[in-house]
């Protein structure tokens, strides 16, 4: 047979093979995240394994599809809104025409309006800390707060905001551009930690509040704390900082960055403009997972779930199997269509870039003075390409010091002007912020002179959500604090 026959005749055979397994494939619907089934392995003599967990998932987007639209827009009833009506330039050079910031209040506040407790929220948590005639939904502090409880409303009025860049009523990527018309998504600048808790004071500013008897907030809430007190220092006369930082350690920065890449893998993330379309449920689902793993703990885990499965006399699955696995599947699930997606990423990409080193602090106060000095001169914070400096006084976003001392007196000289009384809690469990980042709070303060600083370190199994269940131990260490006579 010449060469050319028989060259002819292979690649007959091999497209007469390809056409026979192409026809052995079953049909894959668009969208679908089902996978190819192919013949081969109908032919094996085990069964193929069931995905009920992928079958959920499908019919989940197929769902979405067709509506409903995210809830989280509707999941806070019952609040106020501040609204700052002038533009807000923010830490990083970027710029809201104006913001809104949702906030809801409890207790009176007394005639010189010296009683103003302002507590900061968690990454995902709304202004509604507890229920009100508003919205009789009990809050995510319920128990902490009311007449008589560790936040005495019979004493002293309290104040909760959803923070900038939260999606339970404050600005954030979700919301209108009013100079677009269209929501911001990931137009949206980036923000820190520095930046929610200035908006908070333009919020106390509208109330007439000069002064506040106390800030209190823990994980990130916390790290709004200690910001309050060391750039806010004369108005804040007492700090409760619990289970939070003073930097962001590479650990929890790791913990995040996971979360945000399962949530932009989602093919329905689309770069943030998914809006129109189907949220990114599935990214959501996984980010949740991943965190829910890190706020609570291992020893609360083996005693709540033990190595039980849910269906012990079932062959097992490659699905949730284990107790653990179906609780995770079930907390990501209630959560993913909760909470907006950019709003993730966003507050913790704040937390992340968190520092209160007095050299990170003078960058992006630097940064935003002359995105401001632009803005008053030309209309525009920044040019077209995000910059708003020079390259070469373009400000570092982490600290330069290096060594251990060099790292140490950075952030003893970033808290120097927080003399209050200051209680700090750490949690023995906590995997997400270790009691090590909470006792390093402590430590620089009483280096910058702050005598009055008073660290507990809980026993508690519950890690990092420790402090939303321990009411008696959290409950009782803040409510000294707050209402002991100095």
């Amino acid at each position: 047979m010449s060469t050319t026959v028989f060259r002819r005749t292979l690649a007959s055979r091999l497209t007469a093979a390809a056409s026979a397994a192409a026809a052995r494939r079953t049909t894959v619907l668009p969208g679908s995240l089902r996978t190819l089934t192919t013949s081969p392995a109908m032919r094996s003599g085990n069964p193929p394994m069931s995905f009920p967990c992928i079958d959920r998932l499908e019919t989940r987007q197929r769902t979405l599809a067709g509506g409903p639209e995210p809830t989280y827009e509707k999941v806070v009833t019952g609040y106020k809104l501040y609204h700052h009506a002038t533009p807000f330039v923010l830490d990083h050079g970027g710029v809201l025409p104006s913001f809104d910031l949702a906030y809801e209040t409890w207790g009176t506040l007394n005639s010189d309006r010296s009683n103003a407790i302002l507590i900061h929220t968690g990454l995902s948590g709304s202004s509604h800390a507890h229920s009100h005639e508003g919205n009789l939904k009990p809050g995510w502090w319920e128990k902490f707060i009311g007449p008589g409880k560790a936040i005495d409303t019979d004493r002293f009025f309290v104040i909760c905001t959803n923070v900038l860049g939260g999606c339970y009523g404050s600005t954030g990527p979700g919301s209108v551009d009013p100079q677009s018309g269209a929501r911001y998504a990931t137009t949206f600048p980036l923000l820190t930690v520095n930046d929610m808790v200035r908006a908070q004071f333009l919020l106390l500013d509208s109330l007439h509040i000069d002064r506040l008897h106390a800030s209190v907030g823990a994980s990130m809430g916390g790290m709004q704390a200690l910001c309050a007190a060391a750039l806010h220092s004369s108005r804040v006369g007492r700090t409760v900082s619990i289970s939070a930082c003073a930097r962001s350690h590479p650990y929890s920065i790791a913990l995040r960055f996971a979360q945000r890449q399962a949530l932009m893998s989602d093919p329905n993330f689309n770069r943030g403009f998914y809006y129109d379309g189907v949220a990114p449920h599935v990214g959501m689902k996984l980010a949740r997972a991943i965190a829910t793993v890190t706020y609570r703990s291992g020893p609360e885990w083996e005693l709540r779930f033990g190595r039980r499965r849910r269906a012990h006399e079932q062959p097992p699955m490659l699905c949730a199997d284990f107790l653990i696995e179906t609780y995770l599947d079930h907390q990501s699930e209630s959560f993913c269509l909760q909470y907006d997606a950019n709003s993730l990423l966003y507050v913790s990409k704040a937390m992340d870039l968190f520092d209160i080193s007095h050299s990170v602090t003078d960058r992006l106060r630097r940064t935003r003075e002359a995105a401001a000095q632009q803005l008053q001169q030309t209309g525009a914070a920044c040019d077209q390409a995000g910059v708003c400096m020079t390259p070469g006084e373009q400000p570092e976003e982490c600290s330069v010091a290096e060594t251990r001392e060099e790292i140490t007196r950075d952030l003893v000289e970033g808290v120097r002007h927080a003399m209050q009384p200051t209680l700090v809690l750490g949690v023995q469990s906590d995997v997400l912020f270790p009691v090590a980042q909470q006792r390093e709070i402590a430590d620089i303060l009483r280096q910058a002179g702050n005598t009055n600083v008073t660290y507990y370190e809980l026993d508690a199994m519950y890690g990092h959500d420790t402090f939303l269940i321990d009411v008696v131990t959290v409950g009782a260490a803040i409510k000294g604090h707050l209402e002991n006579t100095l």
